[in-house]
């Protein structure tokens, strides 16, 4: 998802809101909501912190790494995130709520899958997938000069986590994994290739558009499982863990465990705020492929989900 993700989150960092109703807001100092570098993390923030604003809370907008920020999130330097994925963050968030110094939000009613996925043009050259053994038969269709022999994989930013350098190792597949620098270069590079009909095989995740608009399949690696990513012995390779595909599940909500002594009413909106994959995946499709801002996609989502939001803050 992400164009002009990466200057967004850049543009709105410090940025304080304050709503009209302040008298209602149990403390003015800001609320400290952390932003990364994906278009549906902006929404679902800005989103939340409009919503928190017209609460008359104070609102600020903090660009912070995604595993990274649960250090400020221990600390109460920061105080929500708002997307947490199951497929990524989990081992990271299981440790920070374990502190007792992170609580976790609850769903924020998205589901989230990430994994491998190539363009459907790619099973001509490459006939065993989804398989994901057929990609060692087929690496060399995968290559490129910097690679080759290797197959190589484009993968998400290295920040996003997902293992898949020690997948690949573990799993002795003959790709190299190539992260891409951030989330627009990595979907810019699937729309080059997929116009060329070249080979590719990347990180691609929902909700987002990507899956929607363009032909292809994820690629079936063996069944995850919490144990193959915390014990060598469990799964193909008994000498290496992550020798599995990644989890799916839920996209979580976490705070700072002192959000609820501090502001209990934004505590409870936090906990209330829900959104459909359906709802995301739309709004990140109005940024990224029809040019329309952060600030205008998540107004239009307000203005029609009043009702929605509303409950959110009503209490």
């Amino acid at each position: 998802m992400r164009t002009i993700t990466t200057f967004l989150a850049a543009a709105v960092t410090g940025l304080s809101l304050a709503g009209g109703a302040l008298a209602e807001a149990e403390s003015q100092q800001p609320i400290k909501l952390t932003m990364h570098d994906w278009t549906g993390q902006l929404l679902t923030t800005t989103i939340m912190g409009k919503v928190l604003a017209k609460a008359g809370y104070n609102v600020e907008y903090v660009q912070a790494d995604y595993i990274a920020q649960f250090a400020g999130l221990k600390t109460g330097d920061l105080h929500v995130a708002m997307e947490i994925w199951e497929t990524t963050g989990r081992e990271a968030m299981d440790e920070a709520t374990d502190t007792g110094k992170v609580v976790n939000m609850g769903e924020s009613g998205m589901m989230a899958i990430e994994e491998w996925w190539y363009p459907a043009y790619m099973e001509e050259a490459c006939p065993g997938l989804p398989d994901w053994k057929a990609l060692n038969d087929c690496a060399r269709e995968f290559s490129t000069p910097e690679t080759a022999p290797m197959g190589r994989y484009l993968g998400g930013p290295v920040t996003w986590g997902g293992f898949d350098d020690e997948r690949v190792e573990a799993l002795e597949m003959d790709f190299e994994v190539v992260h891409a620098g951030t989330d627009a270069a990595l979907f810019a590079e699937l729309e080059s290739a997929y116009q060329r009909q070249a080979p590719i095989v990347l990180w691609v995740y929902a909700p987002h558009w990507a899956p929607t608009k363009y032909d292809g399949k994820f690629v079936k690696f063996p069944a995850y499982s919490s144990e193959c990513y915390s014990d060598p012995s469990v799964g193909l390779n008994p000498s290496l863990a992550y020798d599995c595909g990644k989890p799916t599940g839920p996209i979580w909500k976490v705070a700072w465990s002192g959000l609820a002594d501090t502001w209990p009413g934004a505590a409870a909106a936090v906990n209330a705020f829900t959104i459909s994959n359906d709802d995301m995946g739309a709004m990140v499709t109005a940024v990224d492929l029809n040019g329309g801002s952060v600030d205008e996609v998540s107004e239009a989502w307000l203005a029609a989900n009043e009702g929605t939001w509303s409950s959110w803050i009503a209490n």
